[in-house]
């Protein structure tokens, strides 16, 4: 029989250490089927009905989260659309309204305290307050030892595949004062979250509840407490509780949440959406790959009626999000441009500038210039017209590859470069296009978490690669020896020859001895050394010396200055605008220090040179069969593209990050096979959605709440706004920054675009369950984070899975980064190899039902 997970709630004991736990002991239990749950006999009091012994850990029978009282016992959140009472509390709490907003008292004594004082001032009904405070507290130990525990509270709880979460931001607080003649309720909203025991880490709100002993049963103080708790039990409900300056404003969100709670039909909606991803649904059938355009269809019909929100959301309406909006596209605009310029240096080295090859002797424009126009055409196109408005379409370091491979195949076989280039593009989007029509975008039902995840990370590592190569050709160009300032060895031996007349005829320094520092050096064996002028030879070691440390330094103040929200600095405003500009002012700052602090060391820089930037290829150039052998190159490069674009859509909407809008994979993939038409036929860079950019650009739009468990803080993304503007505002702004080359974004050495990369690789990081894993293999078992995978799966089959995984990344980064080009073509079929490792060769090595568990969306 199939085994049903129950949690069975049982009394703590008072903790010997003196502290108050304010929690509960879970005891899990196995029910089989047939035996019935003990859910208390329908004879008992009127109040039975509130309460229940046992909370199921499901997503599907409820509301997903619960309520527990100090009575150790469950408590059925408040139905909105049946319960009368719910909405009749709240109008009565609305009439005489009790709220403390922003209060600065940090112990719990202090706040009820002054919560008290409110109601009395407020002119509510005069009580004692040593009496109220006596029986919201009791003590327990004895003598020996002193527990301070409230009486009776209400809070939340969450069901996760970790098992039961606390809510940790808010508590309610229940008693019955004999003096009292009515009900009374009090919020208060706290300035700054404070830490009140092991469940209540992070408390931010307080719901004070006092109700006369003897009162009708719907009236009672846990009545009450339901109808606040249920509304407090909402993260989103809570962060727009944070946004509210006046009671009027905490008093209307109240209104507003019972209206949402009230709702009937909201959740059918969600599912509608999610039944329209490809990763979820039905099983993968190969009739549905002969439904040409129902995908695209689909996705459209789904996405058109949320079109014009995607420019409305945070700019009309109440919960304007300016300041947000403003520094995402900042970030933006720095994570997209810097990367263009890499890139396109990049394809400067290895096309050597030929992507468009015009006639001898005429200018022709850097590929930097022409990556940076194509990102601006291509991005805004994209933003326009995506179904995913957050992802970010980039010149990625894949297709940098996979260009210097044409380039190796063109000189190889001595093909024209710009009119091969632009025949395989073309043949990539025809493959892009077909795939979009006939929906095969739904084969992402056979990725799972670990391949993706193993993919995202070689993207990061690929990241660190291009950095580490950058800063080591520094080193071997610069730093074992003297580099000449000039080419021309005329004007070296001219200056040697005038040393030596110098010294012949008396008229320069004297020779000195092997120990001198003039100009001509005798040694005790008779010869001559000769020191040119500084003049004529270039600093050598102090210059990848400070290029290292440019690079390190954009990534250690860009990385310290991302992390400062966690911090206690500052306020959380300032704290948030830091983090999310902390990009923008690391390379600000380190390209001031290089190129103007240390302004007598040449740095690096990218090449500019002036020239047309649009130029169609020369077909003409091809012959027949190279139009065909163009065939096979398209396909791989569609097949690379297929693969990046419709995994960083995935992980831009993994479900932490609580998208509610929905995908459009296949009307996305055949928008870019349109885009890259364009930039093919105008001898531009291709692109496609990017990772980490896309999943950055959703957590830079995110509100979030933060909780500790079990010693661990964990961040709870609450909502994400899914607009268009700001990646439209960054494309405008990178499509401007024409006029700024070569001054002055040639000011930013290429050391501080190395950083850049690596700030990017460390960012992407977070949240990659591989990586917490591998982690995992350098820690003591008492450190472990409490994660689902932690709890239900034997610890030598996590690091069983880990290990795989490592020789997976292995073997891609092989092929991936081996210096032969050739390897590099089949490295999109390699990534293709990966699902059916996953689905046919691991659970051979894993139990089946433990992959399931580690491949879980949810942390």
């Amino acid at each position: 029989m199939e085994a049903k997970k129950v949690l069975h709630f049982v009394p703590s004991e008072a903790p010997s250490s003196g502290k108050s736990k304010n929690g509960y002991a879970f005891q899990e239990m196995e029910l089989r089927e047939g035996e019935q749950e003990d859910c208390g006999d329908p004879t008992v009091t009127h109040m039975d009905h509130i309460y229940d012994n046992q909370i199921c850990v499901s997503d599907t029978d409820g509301p997903g989260y619960g309520l527990l009282n100090t009575t150790r016992k469950y408590v059925k959140p408040m139905n909105f659309q049946e319960e009368v009472r719910a909405h009749r509390d709240l109008d009565g709490f609305l009439a005489q309204a009790s709220i403390l907003l922003d209060e600065k008292a940090a112990t719990l004594d202090e706040v009820l305290k002054r919560m008290l004082t409110h109601l009395v001032e407020d002119g509510h009904e005069r009580c004692d307050m040593d009496e109220v405070i006596e029986s919201l507290f009791t003590d327990a130990g004895g003598k020996e030892v002193n527990v301070h525990l409230l009486s009776e509270t209400i809070q939340g709880v969450t069901a996760t595949p970790t098992g039961i979460r606390y809510q940790q931001s808010w508590l309610c607080i229940l008693s019955n004062v004999r003096s009292l003649q009515r009900r009374h309720v009090c919020i208060a909203r706290l300035e700054r979250p404070q830490n009140w025991g092991v469940n209540c880490c992070e408390a931010r709100y307080v719901i004070l509840i006092l109700a006369p002993p003897r009162t009708k049963s719907t009236k009672t103080a846990i009545e009450l407490g339901r109808t606040f708790a249920t509304m407090f039990s909402d993260i989103s409900f809570r962060q727009k509780l944070l946004e509210s300056h006046t009671q009027e404003e905490f008093k209307q969100e109240l209104v507003y949440q019972r209206q949402r709670l009230s709702i009937a039909n909201e959740r059918p909606v969600v599912e509608e959406v999610d039944n329209t991803d490809p990763r979820k649904g039905k099983r993968l059938e190969c009739r549905d790959f002969f439904k040409a355009g129902k995908g695209v269809y689909d996705d459209l019909r789904r996405r058109l009626p949320l079109y014009p929100s995607d420019f409305t959301d945070g700019i009309t309406g109440k919960d304007r999000c300016l300041l947000k909006y403003t520094t995402t596209a900042i970030f933006l605009y720095i994570a997209i441009l810097l990367p263009a310029i890499a890139f396109g240096s990049l394809n400067d080295e290895s096309t050597r500038g030929e992507i468009v090859r015009l006639e001898p002797g005429k200018p022709h424009p850097s590929d930097v210039q022409k990556t940076i126009v194509g990102q601006s055409i291509g991005g805004v196109i994209y933003v326009l017209f995506a179904g995913s408005p957050l992802v970010i379409p980039l010149t990625t370091a894949p297709l940098a590859i996979f260009i210097s491979v044409i380039r190796g195949i063109c000189d190889d076989y001595d093909l024209d470069f710009a009119a091969f280039y632009a025949c395989i593009g073309l043949w990539n989007s025809l493959f892009l296009i077909l795939g979009g029509l006939f929906n095969v975008s739904l084969l992402m039902k056979l990725f799972k978490r670990s391949t993706e995840e193993v993919i995202a990370l070689f993207i990061s590592i690929a990241f660190v690669g291009d950095a580490v190569k950058g800063t080591v050709k520094i080193f071997e160009h610069f730093y074992h020896g003297p580099t000449l300032a000039t080419t021309n060895g005329t004007v070296v031996l001219q200056q040697i020859k005038d040393i030596l007349e110098q010294a012949a005829n008396g008229t320069g320094p004297a020779i000195g001895r092997s120990n001198g520092t003039g100009p001509l050096t005798e040694h005790a064996d008779g010869h001559l050394s000769v020191f040119l002028p500084e003049s004529l030879v270039l600093c050598t070691r102090e210059r990848p010396i400070l290029c290292l440390l440019l690079m390190l330094g954009t990534l250690w103040l860009g990385y310290a200055l991302y992390l400062i929200k966690r911090s206690p600095y500052l306020n959380d405003k300032v704290r948030e605008v830091v983090s999310d500009c902390a990009l923008p002012i690391s390379v600000v700052i380190f390209s001031f220090i290089g190129s103007y602090l240390f302004l007598d060391i040449q740095l690096p820089v990218f090449n500019v040179h002036n020239g047309p930037v649009f130029n169609f290829a020369p077909f003409d150039k091809l012959t027949g069969m190279n139009t065909l052998s163009a065939v096979g190159l398209g396909f791989l490069l569609a097949l690379l593209i297929f693969i990046d674009q419709n995994i960083v859509i995935s992980l831009t909407h993994v479900p932490e990050h609580k998208l509610l809008k929905g995908t459009a994979f296949h009307w996305d993939l055949m928008l870019t096979g349109f885009i890259n038409i364009l930039m093919s036929c105008l001898g531009l860079p291709w692109m496609h959605a990017a990772f980490p950019h896309s999943s950055l650009h959703a957590r830079q739009l995110a509100k979030v709440e933060q909780h500790v468990e079990n010693g661990h803080l964990y961040t709870t993304i609450v909502s994400v706004k899914e607009t268009r503007l700001t990646s439209l505002a960054a494309n405008i702004l990178i499509g401007l920054s024409v006029f700024m080359l070569p001054v002055p974004l040639q000011w930013i050495p290429k050391p501080v675009l190395y950083g850049l990369f690596l700030y990017i690789a460390a960012t992407s990081l977070d949240g990659n369950q591989m990586v917490d894993r591998m982690a995992l293999l350098l820690k003591e078992q008492t450190s472990y984070p409490p994660t689902h995978y932690i709890r239900r799966v034997p610890q030598r089959k996590v690091h069983y899975f880990t290990a795989l995984q490592i020789i997976q990344l292995i073997i891609l980064c092989a092929f991936g980064m081996y210096p032969l080009p050739y390897m590099k073509m089949v490295f999109p079929l390699l990534m293709i190899l990966l699902v059916p490792i996953r689905t046919n060769l691991l659970p051979r090595v894993i139990d089946a039902k433990y992959l399931d568990i580690m491949d879980a969306q949810h942390m």
